[in-house]
């Protein structure tokens, strides 16, 4: 059958109903899961501007203590709580290190320590803010159920966004089209703008919504991140880990420093190394991140695995390594990193205009649903004559 004029096509009208519908049912799950990342984009400056005082210490002196003293100390201070995840050592010499641990009772901490001295400069929780909102941004605090909803949530969004486009796309590329399609009204009345701002920065937001979207399910779920590193040649098996030494109490430990040194020496752009110390005492080896930037989640360098008994660099398989890059990249599209400083404002805008879509397509919707009655019966009604319903 032949379409009236104006009427829209079968395929329209699905994708119309895929836009609409499943994101109005998602809408607060979305608002909630975008605003809460938006706040983590700059959790790493937010940390640093909150410690700012104990990021430097007052004396730099010939030599630093030895990790492993600095280690000792930490646990003599703190015996209730579980071994620090890790440690982060700068190249700075001015710079203090700092303990990533948990505390029963006050969550995640930060503990800044002069690695002159070994004197506790700091214990801080700002960072056990954005642990909770991470874990509201991925799961609500739900547990697997929260991580459903989430899930589900980002699904529908990513449909959103590919149905989006399509609905924004231009039917003539003429230059009033284009007007209407790249740029604001801002001096229009609050339903156009409302419009303009939903279709037009939604579009121009596109493509890193999308990255946002995508690398979140790709870290949700497992098979799917596993499905990419082997896509792109690494080995997601962690098999090659049964190759690593393991640990032997009859052994001499290397000490630590002069590993974190070499590293400083042989790459000029690395200004820090992470350091895995949770499960440092039951395996014979380190892991170690050299880096120019360590975040919260991510780094921008490089892994390395060091023999703890000798010191020296361990030559683990190259899928086993570009398995270890492809998932801090993930980590780095989802967390804003890959472009320093603007990767991580770009992320942010974004964060606000996904956040605000739901709002500003609800809007949309509502007022579309409120007819107007036809002028003839404005007309009547303006005479004061009665207007039969």
């Amino acid at each position: 059958m032949k379409r009236k004029k104006g009427e829209k096509s079968k395929l329209r009208k699905i994708i119309d109903w895929l836009h609409l519908w499943p994101s109005l049912v998602s809408s607060l799950i979305v608002i909630f899961v975008c605003l809460t990342g938006t706040i983590i984009v700059f959790c790493d400056e937010i940390i640093d501007f909150a410690n700012r005082d104990v990021l430097y210490v007052s004396e730099v002196k010939n030599e630093r203590l030895p990790t492993e003293e600095l280690l000792t100390k930490f646990r003599a201070a703190y015996p209730n709580r579980k071994a620090p995840g890790y440690m982060v050592s700068y190249k700075d010499p001015a710079r203090s290190v700092k303990f990533n641990s948990y505390d029963l009772d006050k969550g995640l901490r930060l503990v800044y320590m002069n690695p002159y001295t070994g004197e506790i400069m700091k214990d801080d929780g700002t960072i056990y803010f954005f642990y909770i909102t991470a874990h509201l941004h991925n799961s609500l605090l739900l547990g697997p159920v929260g991580e459903w909803i989430v899930d589900i949530s980002t699904i529908i969004f990513v449909i959103g966004l590919i149905t989006g486009i399509v609905l924004w796309w231009p039917k003539r590329w003429t230059k009033r089209e284009m007007n209407n399609s790249f740029t604001v009204r801002w001096g229009a009345k609050f339903k156009r703008v409302n419009y303009d701002l939903h279709n037009v920065f939604g579009f121009y937001t596109l493509s890193i919504s999308f990255v946002l979207a995508i690398t979140g399910l790709i870290i949700a779920f497992k098979p799917f991140a596993a499905a990419t590193v082997s896509m792109f040649g690494g080995d997601p098996s962690h098999a090659w880990e049964e190759q690593l030494p393991k640990n032997d109490s009859t052994m001499a430990i290397a000490p630590i420093n002069p590993v974190l040194d070499r590293y400083y020496q042989k790459y000029p752009e690395v200004t820090a190394v992470q350091l895995g110390t949770y499960f440092m005492d039951k395996q014979g080896y380190y892991m170690l991140n050299a880096s120019s930037f360590v975040g919260l989640k991510n780094y921008v360098g490089q892994a390395f695995f060091i023999n703890k008994y000798t010191g020296e660099e361990i030559n683990v398989p190259n899928k086993a390594m570009l398995h270890e890059d492809i998932e801090n990249t993930w980590w780095m599209l989802h967390m804003g990193t890959w472009l320093g400083l603007l990767g991580k404002t770009i992320t942010f805008i974004t964060g606000i205009v996904a956040t605000s879509l739901p709002v500003t397509g609800f809007i949309i919707w509502w007022g579309k649903r409120k007819k107007k009655p036809k002028k003839r019966n404005k007309k009547i009604a303006n005479r004061g004559e009665k207007v039969e319903v």
